[in-house]
């Protein structure tokens, strides 16, 4: 029984160290819905769209970039990622002088495919302006989004703004999931530590990133992390090494692409967990191990009785609070919260077959491709 009660306050010390220790991740304080300083000068900003199969919706998203109310220069360059699907055809039949749409070349050994076609974009985009607008074909924009983002970036002399896209939150599983996703990657990557300049921590959210051209080129541009699956985040460590970077959440930046079923989730997540672990069996199990620490243990202590019962359930409220401020920014019901170790579950399980699927040749499957390289 001492044992019992031992392992599951090592769990509950472990929830108190996150909650005050961590960058008060869990608060969700970096947000974009402050109204910035215009700058004195509108910089020129290329949006460029890598797109793969989108047909379903890449009219949404190329239209609200289109729509923006931006006082500068737009152009916007979709890079049509060998779709088989009609993509390009839907993008052109939008008709718009500041569009253009390329055919993209198949990725070389070295690349994968996302990045590449990004690169082509970035290429074809020149040098002649102030930004790159990196955002993913199933991002649908607010008109003022762009206008937003080059305030932030002029004003904090940011070399990387980016936002965190709202995700889909209205079937079972995208309300049974969605908002842990988010809720785990602002524990992973602590969006008050990646915006402070002082601390190593850095990360972005690939499906809204406003780029200064400038210190992309000085950071050995796209081909410089042109083999990560993580592709966001990878850009969030190089562009920091070339100064201050800012990542928050927003309403301004929403997803379009649905998660009707857990094999949704499940695929989006499974793509690029293993990634995250470098590939590597020990921190598998290490992740693995410390999932069960986290959302298990607790509740097997409620059963245990005695003070493993009381530490089960001051951890299991603690899990719960700490989740209430990700549940309102999804509007969600905060019963979602007592979830939670359900939750975690699922995602240690998809962590698992991620690694399953790379030892198989498939890890990063994505758009029929597996991207992953071979370690």
């Amino acid at each position: 029984m001492i044992a019992a009660a031992l392992i599951v306050f090592l769990s509950f010390a472990i929830w108190l160290v996150l909650l005050f220790g961590r960058g008060w991740f869990w608060l969700l304080r970096e947000r974009d819905d402050r109204p910035l300083p215009p700058p004195a000068h509108w910089p020129c900003v290329t949006a460029v769209v890598p797109a793969r199969n989108e047909a379903d919706g890449i009219a949404q998203c190329v239209r609200s970039l289109l729509a923006q109310d931006y006082p500068g220069a737009l152009r916007v360059i979709v890079v049509d990622d060998q779709s088989d699907d009609g993509t390009a055809a839907v993008v052109r039949s939008l008709g718009d002088a500041r569009l253009e749409v390329l055919s993209g070349a198949p990725h070389p050994a070295g690349w994968t495919g996302k990045l590449f076609a990004v690169s082509q974009g970035v290429a074809h985009a020149g040098k002649a302006l102030d930004y790159l607008w990196l955002t993913d074909a199933d991002i649908a924009h607010t008109p003022d989004n762009l206008r937003q983002l080059v305030c932030r970036a002029e004003a904090g002399r940011y070399v990387l703004v980016s936002l965190m896209a709202k995700l889909n939150c209205e079937s079972f599983a995208e309300r049974f999931l969605i908002p842990a996703f988010v809720f785990f990657f602002d524990m992973l990557y602590p969006f008050g530590w990646v915006n402070d300049p002082k601390r190593r921590m850095a990360g972005a959210a690939g499906g809204c990133m406003l780029i200064r051209r400038e210190a992309l080129e000085r950071a050995g541009g796209i081909a410089s992390i042109r083999a990560e699956i993580i592709d966001d985040c990878a850009m969030g460590r190089v562009m920091k090494a070339q100064g201050p970077i800012w990542l928050g959440l927003s309403n301004r930046a929403l997803s379009v692409r649905p998660y009707p079923h857990l094999a949704d989730i499940h695929a989006m997540v499974s793509r690029s967990a293993y990634a995250q672990l470098s590939y590597s069996p020990i921190l598998l199990a290490g992740t693995v191990l410390g999932m069960i620490l986290l959302y298990i243990v607790p509740l097997a202590g409620l059963f245990a009785g005695g003070l493993a019962a009381i530490f089960g359930a001051l951890t299991w409220a603690v899990m719960t609070i700490a989740f209430q401020p990700m549940l309102h920014f999804y509007g969600r019901s905060p019963f979602w919260g007592l979830a939670l170790p359900v939750i975690g579950v699922f995602y240690a399980a998809f962590t698992i077959d991620s690694a399953i699927q790379h030892w198989r040749g498939r890890g990063g499957m994505w758009k029929g491709r597996a991207q992953a390289l071979t370690k």
